[in-house]
């Protein structure tokens, strides 16, 4: 197979995903082919159901597709046993999905140590410190989550998922209960981590997301509308 291009921090092609209960099946994903460049914003679209949250557990090797194949970082990603994508997920990718990364009872400071606890090239992650000073959330890194207001959280979210300064970011509506003003203080951080070479796909209803991204890809029953 064709080795991933060096500018590709992320590619899928072909993914299928098929999901069997009884006699039915369901089809995922059929066929879906798509990448995200160094330093590129891209924003995944469709309505519910379409098949936006079983691509990006395939991508961010959660999940494995029926066929097709994902690579990360020029290493590939599935066709591996659990193990070996997790530690792939822990080099190369943060994830931010909609149920909060926040460890309730840890400090905002301590959810970042412990995201970089995964095993990795320990001089290649960022202290803490930096990571939140990346977000803004330098006062608040002795707070605990329940005492964050909702952009504060968004913040300490991205910033765990950042912890190890990935090569490609996955998120799922990561500004869904924003207000305006604190949706757009999000994209332009987001905008600052792809300014450093992070890849990142975002998949959202958002209009104000869409806008921000560099290119769109819209999904429609589990394939890629043209």
């Amino acid at each position: 197979m064709t080795a991933i291009a060096p500018s590709r921090a992320l590619e899928a092609l072909s993914l299928y995903r098929f999901f069997r209960s009884g006699e039915e099946e369901t089809l995922a994903l059929r066929g879906v082919s798509l990448h995200v460049e160094v330093g590129e914003i891209l924003a995944v679209t469709g309505p519910s159901g379409s098949g936006k949250s079983t691509l990006l557990a395939c991508l961010a090797g959660l999940d494995e597709p029926t066929a097709g194949t994902v690579r990360v970082a020029g290493s590939r990603m599935t066709d591996r046993p659990e193990s070996e994508r997790a530690a792939l997920r822990a080099r190369h990718i943060g994830v931010l999905f909609q149920a909060s990364n926040l460890f309730a009872h840890l400090t905002v400071e301590e959810n970042v140590r412990l995201a970089q606890r995964i095993p990795r090239e320990a001089s290649v992650a960022p202290a803490p410190a930096e990571v939140l000073a990346r977000v803004g959330l330098t006062s608040r890194a002795q707070a605990l989550p329940s005492q964050l207001s909702g952009g504060e959280a968004a913040r300490a979210g991205l910033a765990v998922a950042l912890a190890n300064d990935p090569a490609v970011l996955l998120a799922d509506e990561p500004t869904g209960e924003l207000d305006g003003a604190t949706e757009q203080r999000l994209l332009d951080l987001l905008r600052a981590h792809a300014d450093r070479g992070c890849a990142i796909l975002l998949v959202s209803h958002s209009p104000d997301v869409v806008a921000s991204a560099d290119r769109v890809v819209s999904l429609y029953d589990g394939r890629v509308e043209q």
